[in-house]
């Protein structure tokens, strides 16, 4: 990888594409591509970044809930003890998971694997913090 423009390449080559914009790429992340009995999916956002109006970066980011429906202080307990690869935020009226990596050097397995963890990670803390499956 080495730019926005191949990673966007390689994500409609790879993954379910739901949506898209110049700097924005939402996919339905399929568990099913790992068991085949799991029909879970979760909506996972990539966004282009760029620091310092020269290093472009990708945003992974998956929504899970709306903010004003959780317990904030449990939520975060358990993402400092359960997660290693994302952080949680709120973004708009939404709590999300979210992981950044630098694209210019990026090898493929720097982004599909933190991409899946973040992806059930999300799941299983959508499940568990807000009971269901909306995202």
């Amino acid at each position: 990888m080495a730019t926005w423009g191949d990673l966007a390449a390689y994500v409609h080559d790879t993954y379910d594409v739901i949506a898209e914009n110049e700097d924005e790429i939402r996919i339905l992340f399929n568990f099913e591509q790992y068991d085949e009995d799991d029909e879970r999916t979760q909506v996972v956002i990539l966004v282009r970044e760029v620091l310092d109006k020269l290093h472009e970066w990708v945003q992974i980011a998956s929504p899970i809930g709306l903010a004003a429906n959780v317990d904030l202080h449990a939520f975060l307990a358990e993402v400092g003890n359960s997660t290693i690869a994302c952080g949680a935020a709120i973004m708009g009226d939404h709590v999300v998971l979210r992981h950044s990596l630098p694209l210019a050097d990026l090898d493929i397995h720097e982004f599909t694997e933190p991409l899946a963890l973040l992806a059930g990670t999300a799941d299983r803390l959508e499940e568990t913090f807000f009971g269901g499956d909306d995202y």
